[in-house]
């Protein structure tokens, strides 16, 4: 079995690794790609890193000891394409399958550059040792400080501890099947000296030969479940047809319960009026994009990347009020913001062109926003988008406001815009997140009008 390899950035810097809250699930899953997911995995600092598919999930919905398992990893990674389609029931892509099959050896490659080590612990007597030789076969640098299997190998826990400490090991990788791995982790990881502990499932397995992989074209169609019930079709058939059943179920009546109702209602409000505002407004539209071209050197529509729902980032549109060379100018310019906290805005910018001048004013700058609520990445009514490097000078209460989706107007946008100060916009953002409804967002949008025209705080 040939082993996944990902592109991994040359940088020391190691960023948090950006999650998504999946509703159907009821669990924050990572949002990354494999490779920014192994940079994380392998920073300095302690972590234990569980796997979840949707076996796991129908376990953890019954089992107590497991859920609080799950609930004491520091990360969770998403299996699968069960837990693909729960993320999509709420409209939610996830970046990555990650997987522990592929995950784990492109790790571990990666590891063996650092001179990290790992101990195989679980499965089937010789299964760890079989796997252990596939790895230094396949990764010759890797180090292996030692092996222990599942059965009798496992049977007194303070002997298992004692065994990987004294290997000293960097990396501990546990197959003792779902959901004993994570129960044992869960007990006995924090006596253990390694950095790195991660619950891998049937990895060993599929590394000592005893399970054939899947042929590629046939994990490329996400059908690898298939692949696996023909081979053991007694063993697996309740997990994977009435498991899989099971778990859709439950995942569809959280999504499209009485909460996601009134998602749903939020949602056909954002479509009807974008698509009805693009029609009404598409003279205002035109006559824009001439009057920038006219007025300036420089394209029509200006792209810039803000964070969304969840710290998930997307290219939010406006109509370039500025001049092209904007962006480079704006460091020079934060000492003179007129505005308390950590986003800036000058009323004497001088990077605004005439005819940007006049759109701030009234707004119509922020009209391209509409496309970006079309696909779902801004609502009608929500916090403003932050910059990036707003969200990453956020005190920690701040980030709350990320809860919701960014929209076009909202409690501040009503409010007075640029001349309300960071913090009371924050606890409105956060007032609006816990509390928000179809009849407030109706009473938001009718306010709009009113404060577009009267102006305050738009500059």
């Amino acid at each position: 079995m040939k082993a996944a390899t990902f592109d991994l950035p040359c940088t020391a810097v190691t960023p948090a690794l950006p999650t998504a809250n999946l509703p159907a699930l009821g669990l924050d899953l990572v949002d990354a790609t494999p490779a920014q997911t192994i940079v994380a995995l392998l920073a300095p600092g302690r972590r234990r890193a569980f796997f979840m598919n949707a076996h796991c999930c129908n376990i953890r919905r019954r089992n107590r000891a497991y859920r609080e398992a799950v609930a004491g990893a520091d990360v969770l990674l998403p299996d699968g394409i069960g837990v693909e389609l729960a993320g999509k029931m709420t409209g939610q892509r996830l970046t990555a399958n990650l997987n522990g099959t592929d995950l784990v050896p492109a790790l571990l490659e990666q590891a063996a550059t650092q001179g990290k080590s790992v101990y195989l612990f679980g499965g089937k007597p010789g299964t760890a040792r079989a796997a252990a030789a596939a790895l230094q076969a396949r990764i010759p640098a890797l180090r292996i400080a030692g092996t222990r299997d599942g059965f009798d190998g496992a049977a007194d826990a303070d002997t298992v501890v004692d065994d990987i400490n004294e290997s000293g090991a960097d990396i501990v990788l546990v197959a003792l099947g779902v959901p004993m791995q994570e129960l044992w982790l869960h007990r006995h990881a924090w006596r253990l000296n390694a950095d790195l502990t991660l619950a891998v499932g049937a990895l060993f397995d599929f590394l000592a030969g005893n399970v054939t992989r899947a042929p590629h074209w046939v994990r490329k169609a996400r059908a690898e479940w298939i692949w696996r019930l023909a081979q053991e079709p007694r063993r697996l058939a309740k997990r994977y047809l009435a498991g899989n059943l099971s778990f859709l179920t439950h995942a569809a009546f959280k999504a499209w319960g009485p909460e996601s109702f009134a998602a749903a209602q939020r949602r056909f409000l954002d479509v009807t009026l974008s698509l009805t505002a693009l029609v009404l407004l598409a003279p205002v539209l035109a006559a824009t994009a001439v009057a920038i071209k006219a007025d300036s050197r420089g394209p029509v529509l200006f792209r810039q990347t803000r964070v969304g729902r969840n710290g998930r980032t997307f290219t939010m549109l406006k109509f370039r009020s500025m001049g092209v060379d904007a962006e480079a100018r704006r460091a020079a310019l934060l000492a003179t913001s007129d505005r308390e906290g950590v986003c800036f805005k000058s009323k004497a910018d001088p990077r605004i062109t005439r005819v940007g001048r006049f759109i701030r004013r009234f707004s119509i700058d922020e009209l391209p926003q509409i496309l970006n609520v079309l696909k779902g990445e801004m609502a009608i009514v929500g916090p403003r988008p932050a910059l990036p490097s707003e969200v990453a000078a956020y005190p920690a209460r701040a980030l709350g406001r990320l809860a919701v989706k960014p929209g076009l107007t909202g409690v501040w946008q009503v409010s007075g815009r640029a001349s309300i100060g960071f913090d009371k916009m924050v606890e409105m953002d956060l007032s609006y997140a816990a509390s928000r409804t179809l009849l407030l967002d109706l009473s938001l949008i009718a306010r709009t009008f009113g404060a577009v025209l009267g102006g305050r705080g738009a500059y």
